[in-house]
């Protein structure tokens, strides 16, 4: 997720008693590539493995949303940062990457590359939308974490208006009502 490299400066102050700052440049900013970075990661604990949205995002929330084509979707970012799940895509509709990750809902507030949208409670858990503060198109995508311990569970919605089936429809929207139908 490219969002984190521009804020993860935001991150390396949340830490404590200012031990990410040491992970951190002498700006704020991540450390160049190349730049050890174990500090900050160490710090980070592990993506929660408490839910595995590739196996326990039920068949029946899938189906009602016609998700289908399922694909792991793991990947690292910057500052020992992890998703952790899988992908679908609705044909010719929206496609979804929903994962573990260990950031939290703290952080993403904390983060100055992201606009949050919303803060809302989705199966009584907090709940953020946001987008990239960059975003010029704020209807075509959407993410969505849910509060878990020790970090959040994501949905990242990919839903360009050219789709026939939601390509109208608001993104977020989408989001909160497939977390509706997962998160419980």
């Amino acid at each position: 997720m490219n969002r984190w490299k521009r804020g993860l400066g935001s991150v390396c102050l949340i830490g404590v008693a200012g031990l990410w700052s040491a992970g951190c440049g002498s700006n704020g900013n991540a450390p160049a590539t190349g730049t050890s970075t174990s500090v900050s990661s160490t710090l980070l604990p592990p993506a929660p493995t408490a839910f595995d949205p590739c196996s326990d995002v039920l068949k029946p929330a899938l189906d009602s949303e016609q998700l289908q084509n399922k694909q792991r979707d793991d990947s690292n970012g910057n500052g020992g940062t992890q998703w952790r799940g899988c992908q679908w895509v609705q044909p010719d509709g929206y496609s979804v990457s929903i994962r573990t990750t260990n950031i939290t809902l703290p952080m993403v507030r904390a983060n100055t590359g992201f606009k949050v949208a919303e803060e809302l409670t989705i199966g009584g858990r907090s709940t953020i939308t946001y987008h990239d503060s960059e975003a010029t198109d704020l209807r075509s995508d959407c993410v969505l974490d849910v509060e878990l311990t020790g970090g959040s569970l994501e949905f990242l919605l990919d839903n360009p208006a050219s789709r026939r089936k939601t390509g109208s429809m608001d993104t977020c929207d989408i989001a909160k009502t497939l977390a509706g139908k997962v998160v419980p």
